[in-house]
């Protein structure tokens, strides 16, 4: 195998596990935020709407669009063939694949899940 190949294979691997890592931290990110949300506490969403913080329907708007962003990333990180249940606990796993936000999720999400 030439040198030159070898780099190109160095730098292709270098890059997914950097496409990794980001994909990884935006989970998070977008995880931490959806759950501030569900527990009504400041998101980046109140920054662009304060204008909105008095509707009662921004508090559900605003955990819908935290979930959709989500949605986004672990679908993208499944494309990719990013492994990201790791990250959640079973019935979250369950709510992800599920794709829908209803109030089972808003009153469940943290709900710890029992190993037996």
């Amino acid at each position: 195998m030439s040198e030159s190949f070898q780099n190109h294979l160095d730098q292709t691997a270098s890059s997914e596990r950097h496409c990794q890592m980001l994909i990884e931290q935006k989970l998070m990110e977008k995880k931490s935020q959806f759950e501030r949300a569900i527990l009504s506490k400041h998101t980046a969403f109140d920054d662009l709407y304060p204008y909105m913080l008095e509707n009662p329907s921004f508090f559900w708007y605003k955990r819908y669009v935290a979930w959709t962003e989500l949605l986004v990333l672990v679908e993208l990180a499944g494309e990719l063939g990013i492994p990201w249940t790791g990250m959640f606990n079973k019935k979250q796993v369950s709510f992800l694949e599920g794709q829908v936000l209803s109030g089972r999720v808003l009153d469940e999400w943290f709900e710890e899940v029992s190993n037996s």
